[in-house]
């Protein structure tokens, strides 16, 4: 797990390299407030596939200082421009205390912007990511926002869970969020065989804990 330190609490989102003995995974790229690529630990001339389970800011940031992106077909069409209504990157722009140390003395968060990523492989449903030793089935898992993935290695119960589900404040409320559909993706979450999810914020959880958060949001929602 890696975390851009200085950057606020609020902003801060978990990004994961998967090893694999054919490829490597990687899964989020922050909010790309200083470049990314160097601090990634690659083998030279093994492939690295970066996956994006949404479109928000703090996860695509760095997305476009890599080679190989994949992300949810859905949100497919927002990779290519990168405008505000669908990262939320203006969010950032007037938000108080946004970084604690600046990158540059010149940097100034009015000036935030995401850089254009189109994605080369669209991910679906039921598709499959191979990194030679591990697979992970991509998930549907929409709420958060319309396109939103996990990345389930079933073999170990590990869930990569993005924004759908975590140990930290769940966001329902964003313009482009839907709490019927997020009802949906925590009934299915309920009954998924995860050990442990890595979360796109917080700290990684077991399977007992991610069930508990699912049927809790389900209490106040279905309720």
């Amino acid at each position: 797990m890696l975390t851009e330190p200085f950057v606020t609490d609020y902003c801060r989102a978990n990004i994961w390299l998967v090893g694999g003995s054919e490829c490597d995974m990687l899964v989020d790229t922050g909010m790309g407030i200083c470049a990314l690529a160097p601090e990634i630990d690659t083998t030279p001339g093994k492939p690295l596939l970066v996956v994006a389970t949404h479109v928000h800011l703090d996860h695509v940031g760095s997305l476009h200082e890599f080679a190989w992106r994949a992300g949810p077909r859905i949100e497919a069409p927002f990779f290519e421009t990168m405008p505000d209504e669908a990262t939320y990157a203006h969010m950032f722009r007037n938000f108080p205390g946004a970084v604690s140390q600046l990158p540059h003395p010149a940097w100034s968060s009015a000036d935030y912007t995401i850089k254009p990523a189109p994605l080369h492989r669209l991910l679906d449903e039921g598709d499959v990511i191979e990194l030679g030793d591990r697979t992970f089935t991509v998930l549907h898992l929409p709420g958060h926002s319309p396109g939103s993935i996990g990345l389930f290695d079933e073999r170990y119960g590990t869930l990569f869970s993005g924004d759908a589900i975590h140990g930290g404040l769940l966001v329902d409320d964003m313009p482009d969020s839907n709490r019927a559909a997020y009802c949906a993706t925590m009934r299915r979450l309920t009954a998924l065989p995860v050990r442990v999810a890595h979360g796109g914020h917080a700290d990684s959880i077991d399977g007992a804990r991610m069930r508990e958060i699912a049927e809790d949001y389900l209490r106040r929602n279905e309720g």
